[in-house]
């Protein structure tokens, strides 16, 4: 049988040790073509890239497979394999990741790993987004392999329904500490941010973003409850930003 047409992303970076851990997991069950940012790329969101041209190379780094790094943004990436380098081909399922960090509640809205993955979604294509609970470089992604290599292999099997896109979080655990998979909904949590203010050896001002995240959410039918009770997180996502239990009470704009 012809193997599934896989499209791995992310933005961490194409040398990302997330996402060699991603390409390792999907190659044993598709083909994969990745096409990556060439430098990290955390926090970018739904970005594009419009005033400068974007560069996409061959990627020597994955020489075994079909591998390209670009200029651009995660967003970019999938844009650019979905429109150009794989414009011929139909692609399966999208991965993208596996994220060094959360992406958990808010969090989706400003990460690039599930931009890139929603931007696939956009053209009906099934996607994913991975992240691990370490932020660290170092970070031990073996430990989750076996869980992705599941929620992949049953996305392709099953096909996604009500949804083409799956953000999935995994805690920071030993594999026999993670209790199992929920599939969840996004907590109402948030950023409490400041910018701290300091001055260069210059005398100029500059400043710097910091916060606290905070979780408003006490349901237990949550992801982050999931995640900080030993399980993995998988959140069933959509486009649509549209608030329909408002649209009733905006009736007073149409009289």
């Amino acid at each position: 049988m012809k193997k599934p047409l896989i499209l791995v992303t992310n933005d961490d970076g194409i040398s990302a040790p997330g996402m060699r851990a991603l390409i390792e997991v999907a190659s044993q069950i598709g083909e994969v073509v990745i096409v990556a940012p060439d430098s990290p790329q955390s926090g970018q969101g739904h970005a594009i890239t419009l005033k400068d041209p974007i560069r996409v190379h061959k990627a020597s780094i994955y020489d075994q497979f079909e591998a390209y790094e670009c200029s651009g943004t995660p967003v970019d990436c999938v844009k650019f394999a979905r429109d150009f380098l794989l414009k011929d081909r139909k692609v399966d399922l999208c991965v993208s990741g596996i994220n060094h960090g959360s992406n958990a509640s808010i969090n989706i809205i400003y990460s690039g790993t599930m931009s890139a993955a929603m931007e696939a979604s956009l053209s009906k294509i099934d996607s994913i987004g991975f992240s691990l609970l370490d932020y660290s470089w170092d970070a031990d992604f073996d430990q989750a392999k076996p869980f992705i290599e599941q929620i992949i292999r049953g996305c392709l099997e099953h096909k996604l329904e009500g949804t083409n896109l799956l953000n999935v979080n995994i805690p920071n655990l030993k594999r026999e500490e993670i209790k199992g998979i929920k599939v969840c909904r996004q907590a109402d949590a948030k950023w409490s941010e400041e910018y701290v203010e300091a001055t260069d050896p210059r005398g100029g001002r500059y400043y710097w973003l910091t916060g606290e995240f905070n979780n408003y959410d006490e349901r237990t039918d949550t992801d982050l409850w999931a995640l900080d009770n030993g399980y993995i997180s998988i959140v069933p996502s959509q486009h649509d930003l549209t608030a329909y239990t408002a649209m009733d009470k905006l009736d007073w704009i149409e009289k």
